[in-house]
């Protein structure tokens, strides 16, 4: 993950997600009462809390220190387990899960293929660069082990702190 180590949210690729919109885009999930949930590139855990209220048992994973330990102090009392490793570096668990994730938007293609070819992934809402959302959708098999991908929420600009560039939307795999 070359520049991800810079201090700069830019550098990481990090553009936390509004808490009124976590709460929107979890709402829009199929995530019940103790599903296994990975919340990929978690920050701050904008999506953690959400899915924690839900009562998802959380696997947030943050490669930056300070915030992976901040989002173990936030979370201390909940069924949330930080991991601190790059998402690269991420094995898949070996039981059924869902992803619930805002992940760095330069990790969207390698990302996406990992969750399509995991034979125990339930269901998936990744938060993607609107554009590179849509390109998943279009492209020919859009059915992919026996899964649907199709795009569902828009996500605006301003529903980000810093705002990225472009709009964001969910990617569905189900």
């Amino acid at each position: 993950m070359s520049g991800q180590r810079s201090g700069s949210r830019r550098g990481w690729g990090w553009h936390p997600l509004r808490p009124d919109w976590a709460r929107r885009v979890v709402d829009a999930t199929p995530v019940r009462p103790g599903d296994l949930v990975l919340d990929l590139g978690a920050g701050d855990g904008a999506l953690t809390a959400p899915l924690v209220e839900r009562g998802a048992r959380v696997l947030a994973v943050e490669l930056h220190r300070g915030r992976a330990a901040r989002l173990r102090e936030r979370f201390a009392e909940a069924d949330v387990r930080v991991l601190e490793i790059d998402l690269t570096d991420l094995r898949l668990p070996s039981r059924p899960f869902r992803v619930v994730a805002n992940p760095p938007f330069a990790m969207t293609s390698g990302l996406v293929r990992a969750v399509l070819t995991s034979d125990h992934l339930l269901s998936a809402d990744l938060l993607l660069q609107r554009g590179a959302a849509r390109g998943w959708v279009e492209r020919p098999g859009r059915r992919r082990r026996g899964r649907r991908v199709a795009l569902g929420m828009r996500v605006p600009r301003s529903a980000f702190r810093p705002p990225p560039r472009v709009d964001a939307a969910v990617l569905e795999i189900r």
